[in-house]
C-alpha cells in the first residue's frame, strides 16, 4: 500500500484552501490546514465532519507575514517521520483602488501577504523538499497575474510577481525532482471580493477622482450573476497533485480562458478598449 500523502494549505478557513483541504483529505491526504486566526476553524471543521474526514485534517496557525512563526512551522513539519509531499500556496486578499489612491503601506500591505508571505513560507520548506528530492509547490496565483485591469492594480502586481518567482523557482526546482506550478483562477464564488475585499481609503474617500468608479465597480461584483463554482479549482488542484508532470501554468474558469485566447489574438489596442468598456471607464 503506497504511503499516506501529506500536503500542507495556507489559508484553508475559507474559500479555495478549505475545499482543498476538504478535497484532499477524501482523497486520502493527510492535510495540514494552517490559517492566520485558529477563530475561524469551525467553517473549515464542519464541512469536514460532513465529508468523514475530519480526523485526516490538522488545524494549525499560521501567519504567512509572521517570519517566526513560518520558521517554527517548518522546523516541525521537517522533525516528523512522513514527508511534505505538497504545499499549496493559497493565503491571500485582494485590494481595490485606483493606482493613484492606494498608499505606500497598503501596496506594502499588499506584497506582504501575497507575495513575500507566499514566498517566505515556499523558501522555509524548500530545504525538506530538496533533501526529500520530491514534492509539488502550488502557488494559487489570478488571471490577475497574467493580466492587469483597471482597480486592481496593487492585487494585480502582487500576483505578476509571484508568476515572475514561481517561473524561476519551477526551473531551479525542476532538476532535483520538486514540481512547482501556478493556478490562475477567473471569477469564482468565493468572498475574496465581497467579505474579504479591502478597499484603500484613498479611494474610499468621497474626494477620490475614482471613488465612484469603484462604488460602482464593487456593486457590479456584489449584484452579478452566479460565479463559477470554486469546487472546480480544489479538484483542479487535487488533479495537478497526482500529476507527476505538471505543466507550468492552469487556468481556470471560462473567464480566465476567454481573456488570455482574446489577449493572444487582439492587438493591444483593441484589448485595451475591450477592458476600458468592461469597467466602464470609457463608452
Amino acid at each position: 500500500m503506497p504511503a499516506e500523502r501529506v500536503a500542507l494549505i495556507t489559508g484553508a478557513s475559507s474559500g479555495f484552501g478549505l475545499l482543498t483541504a476538504v478535497t484532499l483529505s477524501r482523497r486520502g491526504w493527510q492535510v495540514l490546514a494552517t490559517m492566520r486566526d485558529l477563530g475561524r476553524r469551525s467553517k473549515l471543521e464542519v464541512a469536514a465532519q460532513a465529508a468523514g474526514v475530519l480526523n485526516r485534517i490538522e488545524v494549525l496557525a499560521l501567519d504567512v507575514t509572521d517570519a517566526g512563526q513560518i520558521a517554527a512551522l517548518a522546523a516541525s513539519v521537517a522533525a516528523r517521520p512522513t514527508p511534505l509531499d505538497a504545499i499549496v500556496n493559497n493565503a491571500g486578499f485582494a485590494m481595490a483602488g485606483f493606482a493613484e489612491d492606494v498608499s505606500d503601506a497598503e501596496l506594502r500591505q499588499q506584497f506582504d501577504t501575497n507575495f513575500f508571505g507566499t514566498t517566505a513560507v515556499t523558501r522555509a520548506f524548500l530545504p525538506q523538499l530538496r533533501r526529500q528530492g520530491s514534492g509539488h509547490i502550488i502557488m494559487l496565483s489570478s488571471i490577475s497575474g497574467r493580466i492587469g485591469f483597471p482597480g486592481v492594480g496593487s492585487y494585480a502586481a502582487s500576483k505578476f510577481a509571484l508568476e515572475g518567482w514561481t517561473e524561476t523557482l519551477r526551473l531551479e526546482m525542476k532538476p532535483l525532482g520538486v514540481q512547482v506550478v501556478l493556478v490562475e483562477p477567473g471569477s469564482f464564488e468565493t468572498d475574496i471580493w465581497t467579505r474579504n475585499a479591502v478597499v484603500s481609503a484613498g479611494t474610499r474617500d468621497a474626494n477620490s477622482p475614482n471613488a465612484e468608479h469603484v462604488a460602482d465597480w464593487l456593486k457590479r461584483i456584489q449584484d452579478s450573476k452566479p460565479r463559477a463554482n470554486p469546487q472546480v479549482i480544489a479538484n483542479g488542484i487535487a488533479a495537478i497533485l497526482d500529476n507527476p508532470r505538471p505543466k507550468l501554468r492552469y487556468a481556470f474558469g471560462r473567464d480566465a480562458k476567454m481573456i488570455l485566447m482574446l489577449r493572444r489574438l487582439l492587438p493591444w489596442r483593441a484589448f485595451e478598449r475591450l477592458l476600458l468598456r468592461a469597467s466602464q471607464l470609457e463608452g
